[in-house]
């Protein structure tokens, strides 16, 4: 997480966050007059003590005393009740508040271009939308309101001070701006040992949680005495930053309780000069020993509040940075179709990811309904970045892009992808079950036509020999399957989902024969009937296409039928020959 910054206060964006209230307001103006009672209740207790002293003590009333001792109780039970839904509608309303923000946060997410996703690290993204969020939420339950309460409390106590014995008060609160002082002092040193801290617990997390993912590496190079080295390293510097924060408070407590004894101090020695003098009276005197501890709590809790409250408002300016960051895909297309025939057209486009860096050149050419093309070329070349544009996962600068005669920023957005299906080379599972992996939780597509998939496929036999079968639960990544099962798994959600157009990024590159005699088979079942470009790693496995276009930096070099590439003796022949010669084939 990076270090706190920006303005101490910032009014503009207090605004904002408070927008979120808007549904709520019933809940926050309840908790506003809950904290005002709670204000007003705090010198109600001393009060009646006073009174008790000074009047049914001094009148040996036994039953004054006891009738004001039930009040009394009656009102710390008040108190205690207020209190309580205080607590808990400023929890509720920050929490809820919190939720529907995060909602807003995560829709928003999922609307980026992919692009965004290249530049922008994964776990920035998981803290604002967990632990940031989180932190927004003590605005209110830690924050605005309890400041509120805590600022009413003291005005309440101070001027009912000032109202029974103004002279008396202004003794008593002598040390008072001593307290002030040192609680500003305490406010930015904690701040900034909190920062520290926070820097080092981002870093902890980074550190272990990159070192567990890369633990084959470690234990296969023989790197545990170093790492642990570095981890201890890293756990010291973790360590001292929260010692600096214990320090800071080990120093301002005791100053805090060094002043409210001081406070006590002069108003006992000025009061008890009062009480012998005839001035002023010992339940008076025994209320503002009350009033003394009422003020220096709030008091010392303050820095802490409004610590709080400045960390809430950093939070919630980076989220929204987030929210307010516009790298979506303008949906303005409105037409729909519920089932594309696929004829594909490029027609010079040209892409670039960063400003006019091109890395797609002038690419030209058609696919019809039905027909596989097939992508060929070097690493590097554009095969993928191609297949990225007509799903408008990133957006072309020039030329056009055509589906059915229709240029694709025509297409609603989401009938557009609802007709593609995507294999990639790198497939990615989710840490639950093979059938929600297959279904990606769609209510529309049933078990019995999973199953039916899988045995089409190719991939029932082995999904029905595990515990569970289609409800085993694959683990993070899918990590308890293959990659030749993984890859299956992927071609049975594509096949499910019942696409127009189906990509097939490089899927048999990282499998062994025998699953890539599996896969081809799958393959088969799956562009039977559909549009499909294929991007392959193995030539073999493309040598009945339609179609071939072969890349080479951004630009299309050669296109034609397997047999007719062959004859022309250039890129592809060349490419052909290496690659069976090095697995010991015949041309």
């Amino acid at each position: 997480m990076s270090e706190v910054s920006g303005k101490a206060w910032d009014t503009a964006l207090l605004k904002r966050v408070m927008r979120y209230v808007g549904p709520y307001k019933l809940t926050f103006y309840i908790c506003l007059v809950l904290v005002v009672l709670l204000a007003g209740l705090a010198v109600v207790r001393p009060k009646i003590i006073q009174v008790i002293i000074d009047v049914e003590v001094a009148q040996g009333d036994t039953q004054g005393v006891l009738n004001l001792v039930l009040v009394l109780i009656g009102v710390l039970i008040i108190e205690a009740v207020v209190q309580f839904y205080q607590t808990y509608l400023a929890n509720w309303l920050g929490q809820t508040i919190i939720k529907d923000l995060r909602v807003q946060l995560y829709e928003h997410i999922l609307k980026f271009k992919l692009s965004y996703f290249d530049k922008t690290a994964i776990g920035t993204l998981v803290t604002r939308a967990v632990s940031d969020i989180e932190t927004i939420a003590n605005i209110f339950s830690q924050g605005i309101i309890v400041i509120v309460g805590d600022i009413l409390k003291l005005i309440a106590v101070i001027g009912y001070m000032l109202y029974i014995d103004w002279v008396l008060t202004l003794i008593s609160l002598i040390p008072i701006p001593i307290l002030i002082i040192a609680t500003s002092v305490f406010k930015r040193v904690i701040k900034k040992a909190f920062q520290e801290v926070r820097t080092q617990v981002s870093r902890l997390n980074a550190f272990v949680q990159e070192r567990v993912s890369g633990m084959k590496i470690i234990q296969v190079f023989n790197r545990e005495e170093v790492e642990k080295s570095r981890f201890e390293k890293m756990n010291k510097l973790h360590r001292n930053a929260h010692i600096q924060t214990v320090w800071a408070y080990s120093i301002f407590f005791p100053v805090v309780e060094l002043l409210s004894a001081a406070s006590l101090a002069l108003l006992v020695w000025w009061g008890t000069k009062g009480v012998i003098a005839g001035i002023t009276t010992l339940g008076v005197l025994n209320a503002f020993i009350l009033y003394i501890y009422m003020l220096y709590r709030p008091i010392r809790q303050l820095a802490d509040r409004f610590n709080t409250l400045q960390m809430g408002m950093v939070s919630s300016e980076r989220v929204f940075k987030v929210l307010d960051t516009k790298s979506t895909i303008e949906d303005q297309g409105d037409f729909k179709k519920e089932h594309l025939d696929g004829n594909i057209s490029f027609k010079d486009v040209c892409f670039a990811y960063i400003d006019e860096d091109y890395v797609l050149k002038n690419i030209t050419f058609e696919v019809k309904a039905g027909e596989t093309i097939a992508f060929v070329g070097a690493t590097g070349s554009g095969k993928t970045s191609t297949i990225n544009l007509l799903g408008r996962f990133y957006e072309f600068q020039k030329g056009d892009i055509l589906i059915d005669g229709r240029s694709i920023r025509e297409y609603d957005l989401e009938n557009l992808r609802r007709n593609m299906a995507v294999v990639l080379q790198d497939v990615f599972l989710f840490s639950d079950t093979i059938y929600n992996n297959i279904t990606l939780n769609s209510s529309e597509i049933s078990e019995e036509e999973v199953i039916e998939a899988a045995k089409k496929v190719g991939a029932h036999e082995f999904i029905s020999k595990l515990p569970g079968a289609y409800h085993y639960d694959v683990k993070e990544r899918g990590g308890m399957l293959s990659v030749g099962q993984r890859q299956l798994i992927s071609f049975i959600r594509a096949y499910v989902h019942n696409p127009s157009i189906l990509i097939l990024d490089e899927a048999t590159s990282s499998i062994d024969t025998e699953s890539e005699l599996l896969i081809q088979k799958a393959t088969e079942v799956l562009t039977e009937g559909r549009t499909s470009i294929v991007i392959a790693h193995r030539l073999s496995t493309i040598q009945n296409a339609d179609k071939i276009v072969v890349l080479e930096k951004g630009k299309i070099i050669e296109s034609g039928s397997h047999q007719e590439l062959l004859d022309q003796g250039g890129h592809y022949r060349k490419l052909f020959e290496l690659q069976f010669k090095s697995e010991g084939q015949a041309v």
